[in-house]
């Protein structure tokens, strides 16, 4: 980076990494959409990400860091998931970078070590899923040429439907 930041390495996940993982976890639940119980998408995403580091890269997942001097910055899971087509793909479950990062290509080198990844498994088509609220992550994503499939819609059927914000 020629900013003056510290330089970043990619690599894969190690076990010494885990306590540094799990605390970048709750960047994953910015844009999330308002009606969501916090806590419960809090819970979520530190499970998502403990599970991918249980998983670790072993085969059809892998983990891959990046790490500014001895502090990770950033950390990206992919495996391989059949779409409902039949067709395997590569795809990103969690990718985030710290906010001290941001904006200094970490997160573009860590799609692209997915990417590399998701070729080395032979895959031709790699997927993701981000929230329609998250502007910044779906412009993001569109930058680096990913085009939006699916759109899933969600509407409240109750009064009672959305979660109280005690």
């Amino acid at each position: 980076m020629s900013d003056g930041r510290a330089s970043v390495t990619i690599r894969p996940y190690r076990d010494a990494d885990h306590d540094a993982v799990v605390a970048l976890a709750p960047r994953l639940t910015e844009g999330v959409a308002p009606w969501r119980d916090a806590s419960a998408v809090a819970d979520a995403v530190r499970s998502w990400v403990t599970g991918s580091l249980e998983r670790g890269n072993g085969p059809g997942h892998g983990v891959i860091v990046a790490t500014s001097g001895d502090d990770v910055v950033g950390f990206i899971t992919v495996s391989t998931r059949r779409h409902f087509t039949g067709q395997t793909d590569a795809y990103i479950g969690e990718l985030v970078v710290s906010a001290e990062a941001e904006g200094a290509g970490v997160g573009r080198a860590l799609v692209a070590a997915a990417e590399t990844w998701a070729r080395g498994h032979g895959l031709h088509r790699i997927t993701l899923e981000t929230g329609a609220a998250n502007a910044r992550a779906r412009g993001f994503y569109r930058a680096l040429g990913y085009e939006e499939e699916e759109v899933r819609l969600s509407k409240p059927i109750s009064a009672d439907a959305r979660p109280s914000s005690k």
